[in-house]
């Protein structure tokens, strides 16, 4: 639907066709609710989307915002009755280091005995057996926790008494409301840099902290819980970008029964007597509802509501974890597919693997510079300084080596850079200002690892954190809504306090990404609520 056919009333209405939005949609149009989804982009998914973003390169197909799928829990698949379509990487793991060929590097996927020889030829056999303890405890705890993710919210304390086995106990509560350098501390490697490879890969990614922050071992233990049917505990790719994920939910919604409108901003959430009573468009048309469920970030529902509505106590816990988003997504078109320079003629492709590139890789080489757990504590601090890091850490992927589907004419390929981290606000200058120069910069670290990537380049679209916030309308332009840091029932609660209105996006329980925990959640909790 488009926004000049927004009916006058539904017995529910969505804020947002996030994923988690549209989960929500289907399930409460299965028991009958008249639910109306509302979504201010003339596309519907938020984050998850797949679009021809490149000027230069129009028919060439790239999820802009998230890009892998790994957190999904397969029982809401199974109680959603959808099939997402994904694509297994492997390999799925490339970590290259800035030499010629002989030099060190890891490349490694579904066979675990060649990750384990490559782990001890590359850094030792401690490491390996250090690998082996931590991937068996976070494999335990994977199981343990995964049913918290399909229900309300519990104290991490109260969380670890009912979910978690008793020897693990402990060990979660430290994880979860410490940091991911003292938790990977606890295994004995040897080699700093994969301490950091996974600190970064696990424990940082989205968030607004460096690797001794509190609440980084929590953001480790969520990318750790990558449960879908054959992904073997890693992440996927969802077969025409993650488009495909919002295309299908919206289906399932529209076939339950729910209506779906584009192009229909919402500017405010009314309340009569206390109690939800519907909507107001940007045009100025009114909606009634008896109830309003926010998928939009928790920060965009607070701003909906009339100022002092929510219950003091939320609205103050909300504000004092408010933080900015701290990711910048280079968006690019290549003319074709770099080359490695460590990599020998007969290595398996990498291309479908996510390829790190972490400051400090140059110390298995011998290299000079700050070891590797220094630049990452150097990084954080200039951000937090306002500064963009001389040496940020990136993660890059290629999909249409996997995803031909997404290929163009052409045959380009859609790549993108995760960059991790960067301030929201830049100390002296402007993003605007400095941009350019840093695209440059980031160009010229890969160059490093393939020389030649620059004359590759088509198409190159940058989204600093203020760019992410414009094109997807997340606050703040953070990623995960609430800082991963923040957990379980001190995220946003889906109950707000105010009679029929609902939280349910990634800011709420269990996280940020690309789960729909959050949908499902808010969902169960609204038909408990109406009775149903």
């Amino acid at each position: 639907m488009v926004a000049g056919e927004v009916p006058g009333r539904a017995d529910v209405v969505v804020v947002g066709s996030g994923h988690n939005g549209l989960v929500s949609a289907v399930l409460l149009a299965r028991t009958g609710l008249d639910v109306l989804v509302l979504e201010a982009a003339d596309v519907i998914g938020g984050a998850t989307r797949t679009e021809k973003p490149f000027p230069k390169v129009p028919e060439l197909r790239h999820s802009t915002g998230s890009y892998l799928l790994g957190l999904m829990p397969p029982e809401l698949l199974a109680a959603l009755d959808v099939r997402i379509p994904v694509l297994r990487r492997d390999p799925h793991y490339f970590l290259p280091t800035p030499g010629g060929v002989g030099s060190p590097y890891l490349l490694f996927g579904a066979d675990a005995a060649a990750t384990r020889a490559q782990l001890a030829e590359v850094f030792s056999p401690a490491d390996a057996a250090a690998d082996e303890a931590l991937q068996a405890e976070l494999a335990a705890l994977r199981d343990d926790v995964a049913p918290a993710w399909l229900s309300e919210p519990l104290s991490v304390e109260e969380t670890a008494d009912r979910y978690v086995r008793p020897t693990l106990r402990q060990v979660f509560i430290d994880l979860v409301r410490g940091s991911v350098a003292d938790y990977l501390a606890r295994f004995d490697f040897r080699s700093e840099l994969l301490v950091s490879m996974y600190a970064v890969t696990d424990g940082l990614s989205g968030l607004n902290a460096g690797p001794d922050d509190p609440g980084t071992g929590h953001n480790f233990l969520v990318h750790n819980m990558c449960r879908l049917p054959g992904s073997g505990g890693t992440w996927m790719i969802a077969e025409g970008g993650m488009g495909t994920v919002s295309r299908i939910f919206a289906e399932a919604a529209r076939a339950s029964g729910a209506r779906i409108v584009t192009g229909a901003p919402v500017t405010a959430i009314t309340l009569d007597g206390g109690a939800a009573s519907g909507v107001v468009l940007g045009d100025g048309r009114q909606i009634s509802a008896e109830v309003v469920l926010g998928a939009c970030d928790p920060y965009r529902l607070m701003e909906l509501l009339p100022d002092d509505a929510l219950p003091t106590t939320l609205s103050s816990r909300m504000t004092a974890v408010r933080r900015t988003g701290s990711t910048l997504k280079l968006n690019l078109a290549l003319r074709g597919l770099p080359r490695f320079s460590c990599l020998p003629e007969d290595a398996a492709s990498p291309f479908g693997s996510t390829i790190h590139l972490l400051p400090g890789s140059a110390s298995l080489t011998g290299g000079a510079g700050e070891s590797p757990m220094a630049a990452l504590r150097a990084m954080w601090a200039d951000v937090r300084a306002g500064r963009l890091p001389e040496e940020p850490t990136i993660e890059w992927y290629l999909h249409t080596t996997v995803d031909p589907s997404l290929a163009d004419p052409g045959g380009h390929h859609s790549s993108a850079l995760f960059v991790q981290s960067v301030p929201y606000e830049l100390d002296g200058t402007t993003w605007e200002a400095a941009l350019p120069g840093y695209v440059d910069k980031l160009v010229s670290i890969c160059e490093r690892y393939a020389p030649g990537t620059g004359d590759l380049i088509a198409d190159a679209v940058p989204l600093p954190p203020p760019g992410i916030e414009a094109h997807f309308g997340i606050t703040g332009g953070h990623i995960h809504h609430v800082d991963n840091t923040v957990s379980f029932a001190d995220r946003m609660p889906y109950a707000t306090g105010i009679d029929g209105v609902y939280a349910g996006s990634a800011g709420c329980h269990p996280a940020g990404s690309v789960i729909g925990a959050a949908g499902h959640n808010a969902a169960q909790r609204i038909l408990a609520d109406l009775g149903r």
